[in-house]
């Protein structure tokens, strides 16, 4: 259900980027999704330690204001299409996260799969657009910054694994999201309070003048495609290995550029196809195979 919802994300991202900048587009998607967490931080009250704050806060900053606006930039310069491609990379790099700094073992097929999602990343960014960025065009830039941002969602991912070793998944999620979006307003309507002292007038986010269809693909990427999805990706995280998580990952790109494709009408051209192709069979492999192992269910 995470990763269908996580699909569309890119879509609805899209279509209120036709009004504002990234910056009000991801600040308005988060005030959403506090309005859907917000019920579930008052439910589930706990007492978090000083070292746990500060998890919950490094994982907050990466997850959030970081990645998020970093995607979106990228997302900005390039195709839903593409970005959702390049999201397929996500299970590889989960995998070898895991293996890293989780204690999963990652085997040369592992890394066979690594590399042959390294050359289909590789092969999408090649048949992008070479000059500069186009609105409606896919470009170096583009997809790079998607890729740095998955980056940093492993750093959220694997810091809320840890969290929810000592806290419940509604907990973790609650306020990861909360307090992630007050650094998220800091970060974007702070400086405007600095604009008597300033040659440069920082711009509030609009409000008047945005279109319903614009409000209404915010509400549903704040409430479904943010709150919901991550409340259900912690979930399941919390019950099943990293690795293996990362296998429903491969429901987004699919999804995504579908949707980039037949609502949008972008185009993708052979080199694309053939890096999907490589990056959703290396993630498939990857995290399809069997496992020894079985899940501690620590919390329920």
């Amino acid at each position: 259900m995470a990763g269908c919802l996580w699909g569309t994300g890119f879509y609805f991202g899209r279509l209120a980027l036709n009004e504002m900048s990234v910056e009000s587009m991801v600040l308005y998607r988060f005030l959403f999704a506090c309005v859907g967490m917000m019920p579930v931080a008052l439910l589930h009250r706990v007492r978090l330690t000083w070292p746990e704050t500060r998890l919950l806060l490094i994982s907050a900053f990466f997850g959030i204001p970081i990645q998020f606006l970093i995607q979106f930039h990228g997302l900005a310069l390039t195709t839903v299409s593409h970005a959702s491609l390049m999201v397929g990379s996500m299970p590889v790099l989960l995998g070898v996260a895991a293996a890293l700094f989780a204690g999963e073992r990652l085997d040369a097929i592992g890394w066979m799969a690594l590399v042959a999602s390294t050359i289909g990343a590789a092969l999408i960014v090649l048949g992008g657009h070479r000059g500069p960025a186009a609105y409606g065009q896919p470009s170096l830039e583009g997809d790079l910054l998607v890729v740095v941002s998955l980056c940093t969602a492993l750093a959220w991912i694997l810091l809320s694994k840890k969290l929810m070793e000592t806290h419940s998944p509604p907990v973790v999620t609650a306020y990861t999201i909360l307090s992630g979006t007050v650094m998220l307003a800091v970060w974007i309507v702070g400086p405007c309070l600095l604009n008597p002292w300033l040659a440069h007038k920082h711009q509030l986010p609009p409000f008047a003048h945005v279109s319903a269809v614009a409000w209404t693909a915010l509400a549903i990427s704040g409430l479904a495609c943010t709150a919901t999805t991550t409340l259900l990706w912690n979930w399941g995280i919390h019950h099943v290995p990293a690795s293996r998580a990362g296998v429903f990952l491969n429901i987004e790109p699919a999804l995504g550029s579908y949707l980039g494709v037949k609502l949008l009408g972008e185009h993708l051209g052979p080199h694309a196809w053939a890096g999907g192709a490589l990056i959703l069979g290396a993630a498939i492999v990857l995290t399809t195979r069997g496992h020894e192992t079985q899940p501690t269910v620590i919390l329920e």
